[in-house]
């Protein structure tokens, strides 16, 4: 037996989830798990389908073409997977390298549902620790003048590794809105948040000096509004009076590392859908 993804959204209206079932019924396919949500007040319907089907009988392919009069008769934005494939992994990163150790040990324990086939810098910090996990290493140097020529250089490479996700695991750069609008939906970045907000330099120092409660980060897509993409997971942990500055990086470190996980965890096995600025996540 073979395990397939099945996602889809489309305007709300009746028998789409019947349709849905009546189709993998006739295939005599088996649904292992369902989740389904209508939007009141955008009016969407989502629909995140894990289901078995012969391995003999049953190829994505040939689902995807089955399926397609259906999904036209609804209008649907949908994709149907093979559960078996991991997307293919390129992750960026620069001098902080928490969230890439964190990210390279649950690959190595068989969490991380993707396939890391790279991992690029603008500097040669980590090389040594991505050579030692066998992954292939790329050092792409940026500056004001070779920026263009840096981001063509990334692309290239996302192009000749097939890279399907992009995380960003502290990569302290911003990407042109060309490359966001080319790769939209498939880069994932982790940004510290605060309540309330703290932007630019040191900002676990900005917020020791206003005695903040709690800190937390933000895992999103990235889009060219910078830090204000579609949200995919948050996480927050508590602070008091008694910390410093390095208790809270420490724990900011903590918080980043568990919320960017669990963004590459959805991702990697299907539950996110887009919602407009937003995202439906089936946990």
């Amino acid at each position: 037996m073979k395990d397939f993804i099945l996602t889809l959204s489309c305007v709300d209206k009746p028998g789409i989830v019947r349709s849905v079932a009546s189709f993998l019924a006739e295939l005599d396919c088996n649904i292992l798990d369902s989740a389904q949500y209508g939007d009141p007040t955008g009016g969407c319907f989502f629909m995140r389908v894990h289901f078995q089907g012969s391995a003999v009988a049953h190829e994505a392919k040939a689902l995807q073409t089955q399926f397609t009069p259906i999904a036209e008769r609804y209008g649907m934005k949908w994709a149907l997977y093979d559960r078996a494939h991991k997307p293919r992994t390129l992750i960026l990163v620069s001098k902080f390298d928490h969230c890439l150790h964190d990210l390279l040990y649950r690959r190595r324990i068989g969490e991380l549902p993707c396939e890391v086939v790279a991992v690029a810098s603008n500097h040669g910090d980590v090389e040594k620790a991505v050579v030692a996990e066998g992954l292939p290493f790329q050092e792409i140097s940026i500056t004001k003048a070779t920026k263009a020529d840096s981001e063509e250089k990334l692309r290239a490479l996302i192009e000749r590794l097939d890279v399907e996700l992009i995380i960003l695991a502290r990569y302290m750069q911003i990407l042109s809105a060309a490359f966001c609008a080319d790769y939209e939906g498939r880069i994932i970045n982790i940004h510290h948040s605060f309540l309330p907000s703290f932007k630019g330099a040191r900002p676990y120092n900005q917020a020791y000096d206003h005695g903040v409660k709690l800190i937390g980060a933000t895992a999103h897509f990235v889009t060219a509004d910078l830090d204000e993409g579609p949200i995919i997971e948050q996480d927050v942990a508590r602070v008091d009076h008694s910390f410093t500055v390095d208790d809270m990086i420490a724990a900011g470190r903590d918080v980043e590392r568990q919320a960017l996980s669990k963004a590459v965890r959805y991702f990697g096995e299907r539950r996110i859908l887009m919602n407009g600025a937003k995202t439906v996540i089936f946990k």
